[in-house]
């Protein structure tokens, strides 16, 4: 079962005894409480015999923002209510249509010739194939949680 369509959503493919859930929260910058209860509701309606994969983010170690924290907040709901989970922490994925996903804002920023600023960090980009190998081969029992890197790159390479 999978629970969302967006950019994620979209490319997962439905596995017997899983469910994806690609639902939630996708703009990193959001502060929005009623995003954040929409999701966390969404989530525990969702059936709790199957094993669920939830789509976090590995900013979670390095920000606190309202985001990171309502991933953190994610996270320990799942654990307490799921026997079985596969926490995926993503970095940015690479394709889609989502306007908030870095890759894509930069994009549409270079499209229009608008400025933004280049800051001189890196960051992990991560491919649709890379991740639907990884959630097509991840386990249907226990307990985990997944961090995805990928390949890093400076923001001036990315451009």
């Amino acid at each position: 079962m999978i629970i969302g369509n967006g950019d994620i959503g979209k490319i997962l493919r439905d596995r017997k005894g899983a469910l994806f859930f690609a639902s939630g929260v996708s703009n990193s910058q959001s502060d929005n409480k009623d995003d954040f209860r929409r999701e966390r509701s969404l989530l525990l309606e969702q059936p709790k015999d199957l094993c669920l994969f939830y789509f976090s983010s590995i900013s979670i170690f390095c920000k606190d923002s309202p985001y990171t924290r309502h991933k953190r907040k994610m996270e320990q709901i799942i654990k307490s209510n799921w026997n079985n989970y596969n926490i995926i922490r993503l970095g940015n994925i690479s394709w889609g249509s989502n306007p908030n996903t870095f890759i894509n804002f930069i994009r549409t920023k270079k499209k229009n010739g608008e400025p933004f600023e280049l800051l001189d960090e890196y960051r992990y980009t991560l491919n649709k194939d890379e991740l639907r190998l990884l959630t097509d081969n991840l386990p249907l029992k226990g307990q985990h949680e997944v961090c995805i890197f990928s390949r890093m790159a400076k923001v001036k390479d990315l451009i």
